[in-house]
């Protein structure tokens, strides 16, 4: 019913930028919060950066003041503006829809990932 699509991630060195994106599509009546997870390997997947329906954000502590998420709500995309990239930001990045699909039915979701390696 719902598809997300991620785009944006590869290779970086550190120090570096990436700028990830996902695309919701298909039955979304409305979206109340996208978010970005993510998951390194050997670790358990953790919330990198939410932000809500009214452009209220949240962030990991480990990612503030280098990670900003955006929202363009006509389209129904989310991005991830990652900067000063660290090795430890290597993992597989996720995006997230909480959302409904009518007014009583409430839809989650998940990409299939997208994977962030930061190395020289």
């Amino acid at each position: 019913q719902v598809q997300l699509v991620e785009s944006g991630g590869g290779l970086v060195q550190p120090g570096g930028s990436l700028r990830l994106s996902c695309a919701a599509s298909g039955n979304i009546f409305s979206i109340n919060a996208m978010a970005w997870y993510r998951q390194a390997s050997g670790k358990e997947r953790e919330l990198v950066a939410r932000i809500s329906s009214v452009g209220n954000t949240n962030y990991a502590d480990a990612v503030k003041g280098r990670f900003t998420i955006s929202r363009d709500n006509p389209k129904n995309t989310v991005h991830l503006q990652m900067n000063s990239l660290k090795p430890e930001d290597t993992a597989v990045y996720y995006c997230y829809l909480d959302g409904n699909t009518n007014w009583r039915t409430r839809v989650t979701d998940w990409g299939q990932g997208t994977q962030v390696t930061v190395s020289s």
